[in-house]
């Protein structure tokens, strides 16, 4: 059903548990792709020696060039993007798939709904600690509670896990090489969405994945991603989460309303083009 593309930067344990947690956890047979930046802990001879077909760089090559390597090997019609640092929880794709099959189009972006353990003042996630490692990872005491764990769909989906169309993907050009290793990304890739006419940005609300948070991006020297997605775009990536994704709000339909054009829009935008201005 999906091509799902997994970037993975030395961190073996966890890239275990995650394509464990994809064959185990799935009612769907998916297509399971990883990229192998740099693979010196043994990533690179674990994939082979599971048969999961694979992309390799020498070295962390970040997770744009990653990402679009890995999907150049997708064999399905849909590509879903997932961090090596998370864990999909029973039901996660068929959640998806029910939502699919509720769209009139495949110009869309879904995405699951992240469990994580640490409060970050994220409106999309729920917060529950069940460890912060895979060797602390409580994943027995995870599955009994799923059951009770609930939230609604939500508005501006972004973040992996992401559901796109193989279409649309390399129509908008897959992920950006300028935002490289990767800060502001998927807010770029969003908004090449956005352009393109894209109004579904839908968080679904029962599709789950635990993630451990921040195993690659606190190891690498970041970009300068929000400036660079101002001077990009001419607007801050909060306006563009803010007034057009409507981030965090509960869903109140499959698509999304342009945004209402307010003197408060008009003022951040101007806002944003003086801030561009002044480097």
């Amino acid at each position: 059903m999906f091509t799902i593309i997994i970037p993975s930067w030395n961190n073996l344990a966890l890239l275990q548990l995650c394509v464990r947690s994809i064959r185990q956890n799935s009612a769907y047979e998916h297509q399971i792709v990883v990229h192998v930046n740099d693979g010196s802990d043994g990533t690179l001879a674990w994939v082979r020696e599971q048969g999961i077909a694979h992309t390799a760089s020498p070295d962390n090559i970040g997770i744009c060039l990653a990402v679009n390597e890995a999907a150049m090997h997708a064999t399905q019609d849909y590509i879903l993007y997932l961090n090596d640092d998370m864990y999909c929880c029973p039901g996660w794709d068929t959640a998806l798939v029910k939502r699919l099959k509720q769209l009139d189009t495949d110009l869309f972006m879904l995405s699951g709904t992240m469990i994580e353990p640490r409060e970050t003042n994220n409106p999309c996630v729920v917060v529950r600690d069940y460890g912060s490692d895979a060797h602390l990872f409580d994943e027995t005491r995870l599955l009994a509670d799923l059951p009770d764990i609930s939230k609604a769909d939500w508005n501006g989906a972004t973040w992996p896990p992401t559901l796109v169309s193989r279409r649309w993907w390399f129509k908008v050009g897959g992920y950006s090489s300028e935002f490289s290793p990767g800060m502001s990304s998927d807010n770029d890739f969003s908004m090449k969405l956005w352009h393109a006419g894209c109004r579904v940005f839908l968080g679904v609300g029962d599709s789950f994945v635990y993630h451990f948070q921040c195993k690659s991006t606190g190891k690498v020297k970041k970009n300068d991603g929000g400036r660079q997605f101002l001077n990009k775009w001419g607007m801050r990536q909060s306006v563009f989460d803010r007034y057009y994704l409507r981030r965090g709000q509960a869903a109140q339909g499959l698509k999304l309303d342009e945004p209402e054009d307010t003197r408060e829009l008009r003022w951040q935008l101007l806002r944003s083009r003086i801030k561009r201005a002044l480097g």
